[in-house]
C-alpha cells in the first residue's frame, strides 16, 4: 500500500522504516503538514498517515477522496483534528493508535511537576553559569498536597496512582466515565468545580473536543486555589493562552507546566532558534520564571515510537486485507 506520511520527522522515518523492514508498504515521507495546499502530496496514494497538528477537516478529506485516498492513519491517540463525519461520507476509513505508551506520558507529567515545583529547570540554568546560590529556589513538598486529575483514562489513572501511592498525596479525580482502577485505590470522583477549588495541583489528561476546549478559561481560572500549580500534557486547546497569562500575572497560578500549546501547529517540531517567533502569547508565557514549557515531547520515548509504528502498520495491513479493525474510529453523532 502506498502511504503519504505528513509532518514526518527523522524519528518517524527511522521507526516506520524499521517496522516496515519487509517493505510490505511504500511510505512517502513529507515534512509538510496536511492542509489544503499540501493534499497534492497524496496523489496516487491509497492512504495518508498524519499526526496531531495535521488538519483533516471536511474540505481536506473531500480533496483527499478525489485523489483516491481510502485510509487516514493517525499515528497518535487523539483525533480532534479529523472530521469523522466527513470521512464516513466519503468512504474513508480512519484508524488511530489507541495507546502506545501511557507510561511515557504519565512519567513525563510527573517529571514536569517535579521540575516546576522544585525549580529544577532554573537551578540547572544557574549552575551552568557557575551560580550556586539557592536564593529564589525554595520549592514545595508534594507529600500531603491535593492533586486533581482531570481525565482518568490510562494516562490519567497512572498519574493518579503515582501521586497517591508514590508521593502520598491526596488525589481526587473527574471524568465522565469512572475508571475502576482509580476507584480501587480509594480515589474519589468529584465534579470539576470541586476538583479545581480543592486541588493544590491540577493535571489535565482529558481528550480535546467541543466540551473540553478551553476547559481552563477566564471563568474556571477564578475557581483555582491561590498559587495552585497547573500541568497540561494532553492537548493545548484545553487551556486558553490569554487566561494562563492572566493567571500567572495575578498570582492565581503559582506554577504552570505545559508540554502542549493551543497554537503549537506553527511552532512545535521545528527549529526556530535562529528566528523571531511571532507568537506574542507564547513568548509572554515562556518569559515567566514560574512557567515551564516543552515542545510536545511527553510521548517521545523509544518504546512509544516503536509501538506507534507497529500499531499503525498492523492497522494498514488489516485495512488492506479487509480484516476487522479494532483501531477504527467512527462518527457517533
Amino acid at each position: 500500500m502506498r502511504i503519504a506520511v505528513y509532518s514526518a520527522q527523522d524519528f518517524d522515518r527511522e521507526t516506520f522504516c524499521r517496522a516496515n523492514k519487509d517493505k510490505e508498504h511504500e511510505f512517502l515521507f513529507h515534512n509538510e503538514l496536511l492542509e489544503e495546499s499540501t493534499t497534492s502530496l497524496a496523489e496516487s496514494c491509497e492512504g495518508v498517515c498524519i499526526f496531531v497538528n495535521d488538519d483533516a477537516n471536511a474540505r481536506i478529506i473531500g480533496m483527499l477522496a478525489l485523489k483516491g485516498v481510502k485510509l487516514i492513519a493517525l499515528r497518535c491517540t487523539g483525533y480532534n483534528n479529523v472530521d469523522l463525519e466527513a470521512a464516513g461520507k466519503y468512504g474513508i476509513t480512519v484508524v488511530h493508535v489507541p495507546e502506545y505508551s501511557p507510561y511515557a506520558i504519565a512519567e513525563y507529567t510527573v517529571g514536569l511537576l517535579l521540575a516546576i515545583v522544585r525549580k529544577i529547570n532554573r537551578a540547572w540554568m544557574r549552575v551552568r553559569l557557575d551560580n550556586f546560590s539557592l536564593n529564589g529556589l525554595v520549592g514545595q513538598d508534594l507529600h500531603g498536597k491535593t492533586v486533581g486529575i482531570v481525565g482518568t483514562g490510562r494516562i490519567g489513572a497512572l498519574v493518579a496512582r503515582t501521586m497517591k501511592l508514590g508521593f502520598d498525596c491526596n488525589v481526587v479525580a473527574m471524568d465522565v466515565k469512572k475508571n475502576p482502577d482509580v476507584e480501587a485505590i480509594d480515589i474519589p470522583y468529584v465534579e470539576l468545580e470541586e476538583l479545581i477549588r480543592t486541588s493544590d495541583i491540577v493535571c489535565l489528561h482529558c481528550p480535546m473536543n467541543s466540551k473540553t476546549r478551553h476547559l481552563v478559561n477566564m471563568e474556571t481560572i477564578k475557581l483555582f486555589k491561590k498559587g495552585a500549580t497547573l500541568i497540561n500534557t494532553s492537548r493545548g486547546g484545553l487551556t486558553d493562552a490569554k487566561t494562563l497569562i492572566y493567571a500567572i500575572e495575578e498570582g492565581i497560578l503559582g506554577a504552570l507546566a505545559l508540554d502542549v500549546y493551543e497554537d503549537e501547529k506553527d511552532l512545535f517540531f521545528r527549529d526556530f532558534s535562529s528566528y523571531v517567533v511571532k507568537d506574542a502569547n507564547f513568548q509572554r508565557l515562556t518569559a515567566f520564571p514560574n512557567v515551564l514549557c516543552t515542545g510536545h515531547q511527553a510521548f517521545f520515548t523509544t518504546e512509544a515510537l516503536d509501538s506507534i509504528a507497529k500499531t499503525t502498520l498492523i492497522s494498514i495491513k488489516k485495512f488492506e486485507e479487509e480484516e476487522d479493525l479494532p483501531t477504527k474510529l467512527e462518527y457517533k453523532g
